[in-house]
């Protein structure tokens, strides 16, 4: 399909829709809190929460789908986008959308904020903060009331989720449930990931930071 101007037409949804996703993803992960931790016998806050998240996810179907059309790429779009395309398909990982769309913001600063250590450090420690949520809740949710299970109260599923993606793994809560095991690989995985971005960039900084005082030293010398 074709559509006349799409890289300029494309740039400008973005610039439009950046904010409004930008709000519409923790608003996404407190309704799905709302779901699971909401135990009252009065269904009206669970449905609420039900309804704003299936509106939200609307919003970011349409957005995917505008631009993908804006595109002009077609399948292209998919794999060049596929933070995007993952979170359309794992409503639970909608929240890392902020991440994405934080470095959209950043790109148009002449001079972004933080240096490029920084920011990979910055999007590592929001990135692990939203999935060991959000791991937390989908865990929490397979596993209370299951038989045998560990991972009683939110409590305990936030310290799993800690320990998980830290890769510490204590080992005494565990999942229990084929769903609450899986969500329990990926949040291992994504853990391992994230720790290597940190490490790496930190060893990165320090190597620069002695490589300029070595510099110095020979300079004023």
């Amino acid at each position: 399909m074709y559509v006349q101007n799409e890289p300029d037409r494309l740039r400008h949804w973005d610039r439009r829709m950046d904010l409004p996703l930008l709000l519409a993803s923790p608003v996404f992960l407190a309704c799905y809190a709302v779901r699971v931790l909401n135990q009252s016998p009065d269904p009206i806050w669970r449905d609420l929460a039900l309804s704003l998240a299936l509106l939200i996810w609307a919003v970011f179907a349409l957005d995917f789908g505008v631009r993908l059309v804006l595109s002009g790429q077609g399948l292209r779009f998919v794999r060049s986008h596929w933070l995007d395309t993952v979170v359309l398909v794992l409503p639970l990982l909608r929240p890392l959308r902020i991440v994405n769309t934080y470095v959209a913001v950043q790109r148009r600063r002449d001079r972004p904020r933080l240096s490029l250590y920084g920011r990979v450090m910055a999007y590592a420690g929001l990135t692990s903060g939203l999935l060991s949520f959000a791991a937390a809740l989908a865990v929490y949710q397979q596993e209370r009331g299951a038989p045998g299970a560990t991972i009683r109260t939110f409590g305990d599923a936030v310290w799993w989720a800690c320990s998980a993606i830290t890769t510490v793994g204590y080992g005494d809560v565990t999942p229990v449930t084929p769903l609450g095991r899986l969500f329990a690989v990926f949040l291992m995985a994504c853990g391992v990931a994230l720790l290597g971005a940190v490490t790496g960039s930190f060893s990165s900084w320090l190597v620069q930071v002695f490589d300029r005082e070595d510099k110095e030293g020979a300079t004023g010398s």
